[in-house]
């Protein structure tokens, strides 16, 4: 079942625990999974993939944080976390990733950022 619920970012979309969504998604605000979607996501806001919920399928958002299960790409234009636990099989880009201890990713991690002077980064001499 999908409800809603307010957050620091305000309303989020919620699909409960033991819905199955099969399609596109796409909207403007942000969105919590507790179940599973077979089909692309694309958000202007925020996701969260609760531990538990399932998403096939290739997400674009401006932030993801994933606690469950993702198969496919992730894109984010902010930062993307994969959580102790999640389990991440595809491509990850953001401008910032975090991804804990004991969580599992097969793929391919693509982020800007600058090495450090001594690693070759800019001011290296």
């Amino acid at each position: 079942m999908a409800r809603t619920s307010s957050t620091s970012h305000g309303e989020t979309a919620v699909l409960g625990k033991g819905t199955n969504l099969r399609g596109r998604i796409a909207g403007e605000g942000d969105l919590r999974v507790e179940g599973t979607i077979s089909g692309d996501v694309a958000l202007k806001g925020h996701l969260t993939v609760d531990g538990g919920a399932e998403i096939t399928a290739d997400v674009q958002a401006r932030s993801v944080v994933v606690e469950g299960a993702i198969e496919g790409d992730i894109s984010a234009t902010e930062a993307v976390a994969i959580r102790a636990g999640a389990r991440v099989s595809g491509a990850i880009r953001g401008a910032s990733i975090s991804i804990e201890e004991g969580a599992t990713v097969n793929g391919r991690i693509d982020a800007d950022f600058e090495l450090p002077a001594e690693l070759g980064g800019k001011g290296a001499r």
